[in-house]
């Protein structure tokens, strides 16, 4: 099914919503075999990636970009039927002290009859935090409308523990830095072990990102992870659910 919306978004963000679309990649759960949620992805109307749509938006404009993305996120996931959760990125220096990006998501979904505890909000490490406590305290004060919190890409960049220590969120996704390859490499099984004990201790679902080949998921099962989001399963489809490989895993 392939849907394109540009009614909402561009209506409450005149001259970016009809400016680009949505692609969808799931994120799964390999031993239930169901989707975990969907995430959300920018792109172009010509098929330009997400670097190349952000590259050209200002500076001044970013905030407003982002929450243009979500609402057409939620509005093209509603028209999709979705059912799983669905995965919104937000900058952690956009979330701090101001948390209209929630207000803006959970309207869009409430017009829509998305129901808001399928909502994941996903806190990416595109760049340094500068107000931690401020980050950590929207996140709070908005956690009793039922979404899921998750942090992008751990281990990349930046401040990954100040961040954990700063909030736990239900979900930390493992960048594909630790997982390309981990069978095959003593030293990240190691550091991703303790990390599933330690997300253990603090009850946080781990998500592999980037996952490739077979041998990388079944060495990750093994030290209890159990979410996946690579193209083993699927790539990402535009404004539509792709179909998950499940025999590959």
């Amino acid at each position: 099914m392939f849907v394109t919306t540009e009614t909402m978004a561009d209506a409450c963000f005149p001259g970016f919503g009809s400016s680009f679309t949505m692609a969808f990649q799931p994120i799964v759960d390999a031993g239930r075999r169901e989707v975990f949620a969907h995430e959300a992805l920018v792109r172009g109307l010509s098929g330009q990636g997400a670097a190349e749509v952000l590259a050209g938006v200002a500076a001044s404009d970013r905030f407003a970009f982002h929450e243009a993305c979500r609402v057409k996120a939620i509005e093209m996931a509603a028209a999709l039927g979705m059912v799983s959760r669905l995965s919104l990125n937000v900058l952690p220096n956009d979330v701090a002290g101001q948390p209209q990006c929630f207000r803006t998501a959970m309207a869009a979904a409430e017009r829509c009859n998305f129901p808001v505890d399928r909502l994941m909000f996903e806190v990416t490490e595109g760049e340094r935090v500068d107000d931690m406590p401020g980050l950590a305290a929207v996140f709070q004060a908005y956690r009793h409308h039922g979404f899921t919190s998750a942090i992008d890409d751990f281990g990349a960049a930046y401040a990954s523990f100040e961040l954990l220590a700063a909030f736990q969120p239900d979900v930390v996704k493992i960048d594909m830095s630790l997982v390309r390859n981990i069978h095959a490499d003593p030293v990240r099984l190691a550091i991703v072990k303790g990390f599933v004990a330690t997300c253990g201790d603090l009850k946080i679902r781990l998500v592999a990102e980037g996952v490739e080949v077979p041998e990388e998921v079944g060495a990750l099962r093994s030290l209890g992870v159990d979410l996946f989001q690579g193209y083993l399963f699927a790539k990402p489809a535009v404004a539509a659910l792709p179909a998950v490989a499940w025999g590959t895993a």
